[in-house]
């Protein structure tokens, strides 16, 4: 009788806990890449191979952001210091995810990668010809582990929306997800719309990209992401046809022939990578004084010299991480507010990104991403 009853609690304990957690299912998505991937949903264990793919997850997870990552990069460590920090707050957990090291384009730790079990493992796209060569795919797959690319960085303005969607699905995070598109493409639309309608002339814009990271000039953007970002807001992005790919370099003197008549350096608190260096600390509670004093050294620079943004409000500062999450959209919303002032007076970047906040992080929103030279906070 004992046995019995045994056996019966033991059923329905079985029976109660599946109606608990819903059972995994397969599912085959087809990733950034073009790649058909079979993955067990809802996913319970990832690992991020690059850790500001937090951004995107606790845009869509408020509740427990830190509940599912297995293992990640340490760039969001390094590169976005306040943001973890602020994370890190509201989450100590995020404080014990191993985390391995290495560069955007740089392979993963693969053993690090295994021994956590993952469902799946996300990558950036530009990762792809790294991964391909070190068999990546294969040797992860042989024991069961897909690997999904997603792209917030190489071409977001086509692969932002399809790479939200991908986290939706794998993460049963549907409804949510879709909201975050809707959002971010209303934002958009704000700028677009109105600047279809107006047709106002374009400012020739040079952007700086990670401005103090490297000591020389000119890293800049092409076609793609910050320059696509510029060509969006209404600007001419004068490296567009200097630059074959999304990233490049030009020489100082391209820049002096064109003669840009704005100047937009991207930048972060990079102290884990260039300590004392010139970049500029926008982000998340920057100190205002600071952003000012470093964003001074930038209109010296040789390229610079003589150049039409030598004037008031002609240099300015962006948050650099903008490059590289879905929230793209408040950077444009603020380049055209910098490139049309009076077409868009009534446009607050800061409240758009303080809505996104309020609606889809578990994060306060902390001014601090955006400056002008010689302008008050």
């Amino acid at each position: 009788m004992k046995k019995l009853l045994l056996a019966a609690l033991c059923l329905a304990m079985t029976v109660l806990g599946a109606g608990m957690a819903p059972a995994a299912s397969r599912i085959t998505v087809t990733d950034i890449a073009g790649r058909p991937v079979e993955v067990s949903v809802p996913i319970q264990r990832a690992v991020l191979g690059e850790g500001r793919q937090l951004y995107i997850i606790a845009a869509l997870d408020r509740e427990n952001p830190a509940g599912r990552i297995a293992g990640w990069r340490n760039d969001l460590i390094e590169a976005d210091p306040a943001t973890y920090k602020a994370y890190l707050a509201r989450f100590p957990a995020l404080g014990a995810i191993p985390a391995f090291s290495g560069l955007e384009q740089s392979l993963i730790d693969i053993e690090t990668t295994i021994a956590q079990k993952p469902d799946v493992v996300f990558l950036n796209l530009e990762t792809q010809k790294a991964v391909e060569e070190a068999s990546y795919i294969e040797k992860l797959g042989a024991i069961g582990i897909p690997v999904i690319y997603i792209d917030f960085r190489h071409d977001p303005e086509k692969n932002t929306e399809p790479s939200i969607r991908l986290f939706g699905t794998l993460f049963d995070w549907q409804e949510r997800a879709e909201a975050l598109i809707a959002f971010r493409a209303q934002q958009i639309a704000r700028v677009t719309d109105r600047l279809a309608a107006a047709q106002p002339p374009r400012p020739r814009v040079f952007i700086e990209r990670a401005a103090g990271f490297y000591d020389d000039c000119c890293y800049s953007f092409g076609r793609g992401n910050f320059g696509a970002m510029v060509e969006q807001a209404g600007g001419e992005n004068i490296a567009a046809s200097l630059i074959p790919g999304t990233f490049g370099q030009i020489n100082p003197e391209q820049v002096l022939v064109a003669d840009p008549q704005q100047v937009i350096v991207t930048s972060a608190m990079w102290e884990a990578y260039v300590p004392g260096g010139r970049w500029v600390p926008v982000g998340p509670g920057a100190d205002a004084a600071e952003v000012q004093r470093k964003l001074a050294f930038y209109p010296t620079r040789p390229a610079y010299q003589g150049i039409a943004a030598q004037k008031p409000g002609g240099f300015h500062a962006v948050w650099h991480q903008f490059y590289n999450s879905p929230y793209q959209f408040v950077a444009i919303q603020q380049l055209a507010k910098w490139f049309h002032p009076d077409l868009f007076a009534d446009l607050d970047p800061g409240e758009t990104f303080r809505e996104l906040h309020e609606r889809f992080l578990p994060i306060g929103y902390q001014p601090g991403y955006f400056a002008t030279l010689g302008a008050a906070p």
